[in-house]
């Protein structure tokens, strides 16, 4: 006889159904940060947000993941959830319909304030997603995610919601899936007691605008390679300094456009 797998307890998930159920009931971990995605994969989470940091705390409650699948709000007998695009073009489009069922359910029990839980699609064409954005993110109560497939979505849906749309970087994916996952990797390692040292994400890279430094560990010499004298030395002071000169040189070599706007803040 086999033993079904264990559900993380900080891990909450729709069962597709006709009649979805009320997401809006008290269920625990109550206080904790939850994210809700949308999708027509939901076996496709936790995935990696299932390892490792974000992990551990998905199964210690300090975050919650509930997915909900968009396949049982289809229509008809084979439960279509897109149609061919109005006016022509290759592909398919989801529909508005399906959509607003789903995300109707999804939101239900979020608060309707979207600085306190964001409805987000995931799209080519959003604004980029940033360090800033994760920050607002994690001092949310939640966030809801779209993960759109084929061509795209219906633009009625996105105006009627008023779901702000998302972009992970100048490129496409088959779907919203990969970049989801990436977002909320992103969200849930600020959220309190998630690392290890708190002070970690203060220095990262864009964190402070800039790029984050180069780092060094043992061996102190490697293929005649040593590391830099002044991490050795003990004087933190210059530790510090040379830390935040190589965090400068590395920003304007890789980065122009976040070394301007550094640069713009700066005093005079």
């Amino acid at each position: 006889m086999s033993v079904p797998p264990r559900r993380a307890a900080g891990r909450l998930a729709a069962t597709p159904s006709l009649a979805p159920r009320d997401l809006s009931r008290p269920r625990p971990p109550a206080m904790a940060w939850q994210v809700r995605i949308i999708t027509l994969f939901p076996e496709a989470f936790p995935g990696v947000l299932g390892l490792s940091l974000t992990g551990r705390a998905l199964k210690e409650g300090r975050w919650g993941l509930e997915t909900v699948d968009l396949r049982p709000f289809g229509i008809g007998k084979h439960r279509n959830v897109d149609d061919t695009p109005a006016g022509g073009g290759a592909g398919m489009v989801l529909r508005a319909d399906v959509l607003d069922r789903a995300i109707d359910t999804a939101q239900r029990g979020a608060p309707a304030d979207r600085d306190a839980w964001p409805l987000v699609y995931l799209s080519p064409r959003g604004r980029p997603f940033t360090q800033a954005m994760a920050r607002d993110w994690s001092r949310a109560k939640g966030v809801t995610l779209l993960c759109g497939r084929f061509e795209g979505v219906d633009q009625r849906v996105l105006d009627h919601h008023a779901v702000e749309e998302v972009s992970l970087g100048d490129f496409v994916l088959t779907g919203g899936e990969l970049a989801a996952q990436a977002m909320i990797d992103a969200t849930v390692r600020l959220l309190p007691d998630v690392l290890g040292n708190a002070a970690s994400t203060e220095e990262e890279s864009f964190s402070a605008g800039l790029l984050e430094h180069p780092h060094y560990t043992k061996p102190a010499e490697w293929r005649d390679q040593p590391i830099p004298p002044v991490l050795l030395s003990g004087n933190h002071a210059e530790i510090a300094r040379w830390r935040q000169q190589q965090a400068e040189a590395v920003t304007q070599a890789r980065r122009p456009d976040l070394w301007a706007a550094w640069t713009d803040g700066q005093p005079d």
